[in-house]
């Protein structure tokens, strides 16, 4: 009290005329007047904020990991706004201990006006950021599914003895009169592995491809494909799903037309009829491609392929020679019964498929 009379004494003082101005003007004196009930509203508000924030990286979160969806910038935004606004407010509530004991007369007056003035101006303006930032945290949808990039590359072990294959098959697809490609044998020769190699490749040249792996299996159906396609081209959602196999290969058909495609389906085991998928079929006018797997050479056939490729079992020599690296020296000799009964079942294939390596490398380390 004793300090206000003070001030209010010193009429020669620069700073009293001055105070004396900003006390004139109503709009002036709430920002001194109102700090204490600011300050609260200020801490309030901030804190439905920072509830709202984490409310809405929960959900962020789940979409991310569970439904492997990504956020959309629009949110993202949001969030490191209320985080840049978190080290704002607190800035503020650090000082504001020491702006608060500035003030007398019940809150009416300060001891130092000006500087009360422009802290409680600060709060003010600061609340209502935080408020209109609150209103602009209402997300209906806080992640969408996005297309795969252009080439996803597949998992691949060391491969041994495809490299010559793969060298041909890869010169037969890049002639512009060849859309379809078969690759055919039986199960565990490598056709998958094949297929990797190729897809992978498309990482290594430089092309405009969308390179698209879906697995086929015996028991598949139109709509389980389409849906896949869908995926990967950026129709993901519920509602796309519920359309019928129609409409949505009007859908795949509308975006594959646009670019050039590669579609690889592993594991075929009867004619997929393109043209009911939606997609276009492949050729010269269009430079897209389709390769598949698939056991029957007569599935290639009915797949009208360009070019049937066999995938064949490795001769007994190149199989023994792999097998004893995979293998090894020392479980090779764990049993007696090993070289012999690997060599029954390689002569029972016709060669030994590459999948039998693993299985007897498996069952050498028992």
């Amino acid at each position: 009290m004793g300090n206000c009379i003070s001030i209010a004494c010193q009429t020669s003082s620069p700073d009293f005329v001055l105070s004396h101005c900003f006390k004139c003007t109503s709009k002036h004196t709430k920002y001194v007047s109102e700090l204490g009930g600011t300050l609260d509203a200020l801490k309030t508000a901030f804190e439905e904020l920072t509830d709202a924030k984490n409310d809405l990286m929960r959900r962020v979160n789940i979409d991310e990991q569970q439904q492997r969806l990504k956020r959309l910038d629009k949110v993202q935004r949001w969030i490191s706004r209320v985080e840049a606004m978190e080290a704002e407010v607190n800035e503020l509530m650090l000082t504001s201990t020491q702006e608060v004991n500035k003030l007398c007369l019940w809150g009416c007056c300060s001891r130092n006006y000006i500087s009360s003035y422009k802290f409680g101006k600060k709060v003010s303006d600061k609340l209502a950021e935080v408020t209109d930032l609150q209103s602009k945290g209402v997300f209906d949808v806080v992640a969408e599914r996005v297309p795969e990039g252009p080439v996803i590359e597949m998992p691949l072990e060391p491969t041994v003895c495809l490299e010559t294959l793969f060298d041909k098959v890869w010169r037969d697809l890049n002639h512009e009169n060849v859309g379809i490609v078969g690759l055919y044998g039986m199960g565990g020769v490598g056709k998958t592995t094949l297929l990797k190699m190729i897809n992978n490749n498309f990482l290594e040249t430089p092309n405009d491809y969308k390179v698209i792996w879906v697995v086929v299996s015996k028991d598949h159906t139109l709509e389980n494909i389409q849906n896949v396609l869908g995926e990967k081209i950026g129709y993901s959602d519920d509602a796309w799903k519920r359309r019928d196999s129609h409409q949505k290969a009007a859908d795949i058909f509308g975006v594959l037309k646009r670019r050039r495609f590669v579609l690889l389906l592993d594991d075929v085991w009867e004619r997929v009829d393109l043209t009911k998928l939606g997609v276009p079929l492949p050729g010269k006018l269009n430079g897209s491609k389709v390769v598949f797997t698939t056991r029957s050479k007569d599935v290639c056939s009915r797949m009208e392929a360009n070019i049937k490729v066999q995938v064949n079992c490795l001769e007994w020599e190149s199989s023994r020679a792999l097998f004893q690296e995979k293998v090894g020296e020392e479980a090779l000799n764990a049993h007696p019964d090993i070289p012999s009964l690997a060599e029954i079942v390689a002569k029972e294939c016709g060669g030994l498929p590459l999948a039998l390596i693993t299985i007897g490398r498996a069952m050498a380390c028992k």
